[in-house]
């Protein structure tokens, strides 16, 4: 599975940008879509997932600021992030489990100003 994500750059805090990944296999057998983050000096995180189901979590630290959503029929999965702060400020990773095996993008750079 090839995942291809665009989206990210720059934005001031208080900004606004998206981030959209999709992946290269049928949306049958894709379960679980995600998010992560890594920052510099830091651990990967993970942001936002999102079940076949729709069912959602999200890092304490996102909450009410970061929307993730899914489609199904383009293999895709979506972060809308806003309201952004420099500590969202990293190198964003999406991550697809499917049949039962992760993948993961190449990462997409985030960075915001305060």
């Amino acid at each position: 599975v090839q995942l291809q994500a665009s989206g990210g750059g720059l934005a001031q805090a208080g900004g606004s940008l998206s981030l959209t990944c999709a992946a290269s296999r049928t949306h049958v057998g894709i379960n679980f879509m995600g998010w992560y983050r890594q920052a510099p000096g830091k651990q990967r995180e993970l942001v936002a997932g999102i079940s076949r189901g729709r069912s959602i979590n999200y890092a304490d630290s996102v909450k009410c600021r970061f929307t993730i959503s899914r489609d199904n029929a383009k293999s895709a999965v979506f972060l809308q992030m806003d309201s952004l702060k420099p500590e969202d400020t990293a190198v964003y990773y999406c991550n697809v489990e499917w049949l039962g095996r992760g993948y993961w993008g190449q990462g997409t750079q985030v960075t915001v100003s305060s």
